[in-house]
């Protein structure tokens, strides 16, 4: 299998995650089972089969999680500097609407665009690695071409 590349922080959260499912979700869904049972016949009780529900989604969610972190190969992205790569934070202009954007370039289980977090394996990721300030980038999205012109690249 193919090391998964995480930044520290990514590493550091989805272990937190991890443990709160082990410590806290998980103890608590096997409480909420035990006591839905004490209601009597299971077949008609909704919230046996709600806690049921929720602890397949816990017990699927801590087998993903070790998966990752098993697989895991953390980068160290303040040892980094030149031009883009993993775990660099860039600070973007699109050239047609003059609207800036900052990124950080993480991997893929740590990905989250609303928080500026974008996936290596995104096409603007893509595009990005290995330039430098100042370049122009091109790139293809589901909306059409898009350019961007990149402002900094920092390494944090």
């Amino acid at each position: 299998m193919d090391k998964i590349p995480l930044t520290r922080a990514g590493h550091t959260a989805l272990n937190a995650e991890l443990k709160e499912l082990k410590s806290v979700q998980r103890p608590a869904v096997i409480k909420a089972i035990a006591e839905a049972r004490e209601h009597g016949d299971l077949s008609e009780n909704a919230e046996y089969h709600a806690a049921r529900e929720k602890q397949s989604f816990i017990e699927g969610r801590v087998k993903e999680l070790e998966g990752i972190l098993g697989l895991a190969d953390v980068i160290d992205t303040s040892k980094l500097s030149g031009t883009i790569k993993f775990g660099a934070t860039v600070r973007l202009v699109d050239e047609d609407t003059d609207e800036e954007k900052t990124y950080q370039i993480v991997g893929e289980p740590e990905a989250d665009i609303q928080n500026g977090k974008l996936n290596i394996k995104s096409p603007l990721a893509r595009a990005l690695i290995g330039k430098e300030d100042g370049d122009s980038v091109e790139v293809k999205t589901p909306g059409g071409e898009k350019s961007y012109e990149i402002l900094s690249i920092e390494y944090v």
